[in-house]
């Protein structure tokens, strides 16, 4: 680095390399950045594009328009028309997506991992210089602003009738009450819509969904015994991880992965009490929309489907988690990590350290090359 050159500077000088040599016989300015990503509101200020190229005073860009810099830069159509402008999703070329797509990981990386290293933090602490939580980052962050439909299995009768407020002929009638993995939906739900607060996000039940709602970004909580999407999207897409339904509410059940591997719950065989589940995480694209994603999230049991969810959302570890992703799946489409799921003493869960490898119980693609 060179001498007087802050750390903070390495975002600066990779916009300005974007700009200038990206396209080595392209010239692309300022204006044409501030031009598209202003969009209809009109070009953003020259001084702004500059205090984020600036390497002595850096200023640091909104997660949102590193996005916008990703999508500018991930195809020359940019700027073929005067003023340069954004292409929308629905215009991306498969290779412009998978460019987007890497441009967006490296320029994140590069704004949320503390003091500009790439290192995985040690275990036990958390970034602080990391941020997958805020506005337009992370694995819950959906850049094309597509509806996004959360999809919850229901609670079986049998569970329902013992439970208040279920009948729909009762004054007090709570609707939430019917869907399964409640922990988790209310979690997953908050922190999609705080890191996509202009994007339309909604809870659906399995059984509810309609066309339109298949052909959205899908985020799948709750395993096959009561989510009926999420057993037809493992069927559809082939996954090397099977959940195993079970019989009948004693049986644990069990995951299969890869050939031969069964995992299964820990359970305290004096009491019944749960000690460790096993879950399973997988983000690829939907098997009903090419263009958008699928992401399942489930346990064997509840406080499982909740660990898997936590893995991301946790600010103590998302950061972490999330930078393994990028560096263990750098050029895969689509990732699955089978995954343990420790339940303290008191019955709250312990969020999964991806980090960990006697955490991860089985991940696909199983081998990257260099």
């Amino acid at each position: 680095m060179q001498p007087g050159v802050p750390e903070s500077a390495r975002l600066a000088r990779r916009l300005r390399s974007l700009r200038t040599e990206h396209w080595p016989d392209l010239k692309v300015t300022q204006l044409q950045i501030a031009e598209a990503l202003g969009g209809e509101h009109g070009p953003l200020s020259l001084s702004l594009i500059s205090s984020w190229e600036s390497t002595r005073n850096p200023a640091l860009p909104p997660a949102s328009r590193l996005a916008g810099y990703a999508m500018f830069f991930a195809t020359r159509r940019t700027v073929e028309a005067s003023p340069a402008r954004l292409l929308g999703e629905h215009d991306l070329t498969e290779d412009e997506r998978h460019e987007r797509d890497r441009l967006h990981a490296e320029l994140f990386e590069m704004r949320f991992v503390d003091g500009g290293s790439t290192e995985l933090d040690p275990p036990g602490s958390s970034q602080s210089g990391a941020a997958s939580g805020v506005v337009g980052s992370g694995t819950w962050f959906f850049p094309d602003h597509r509806p996004i439909v959360i999809v919850s299995g229901s609670l079986p009768r049998r569970i329902r009738e013992r439970m208040p407020f279920t009948d729909t002929k009762d004054p007090d009638y709570v609707r939430s009450y019917s869907l399964a993995d409640l922990d988790a939906l209310l979690e997953v739900h908050g922190h999609i819509r705080a890191v996509n607060p202009e994007t339309e996000v909604r809870i659906c039940r399995s059984e509810e969904m309609e066309e339109d709602d298949f052909t959205s970004h899908l985020v799948l909580i709750g395993g096959v015994d009561w989510n009926a999407v999420n057993r037809d999207i493992v069927r559809r897409l082939g996954l090397p991880v099977r959940q195993q339904a079970r019989p009948h509410d004693d049986d644990p059940g069990f995951f299969t992965a890869g050939e031969g591997g069964v995992f299964e719950p820990l359970l305290d065989t004096s009491n019944g009490m749960l000690l460790e589940d096993v879950a399973h995480f997988f983000r690829g694209k939907s098997p009903y929309n090419s263009r958008r994603t699928v992401t399942l999230c489930n346990g064997m049991y509840g406080r499982g489907t909740y660990g898997a969810v936590r893995a991301l959302t946790d600010a103590k570890f998302r950061d972490r988690n999330e930078n393994f992703i990028r560096r263990r799946f750098p050029d895969a489409s689509a990732f699955s990590i089978l995954m343990r799921v420790r339940i303290n003493p008191n019955g709250t869960v312990v969020t999964p350290d991806w980090t960990q490898d006697d955490e991860r119980l089985h991940e696909w693609p199983s081998v990257i090359e260099a």
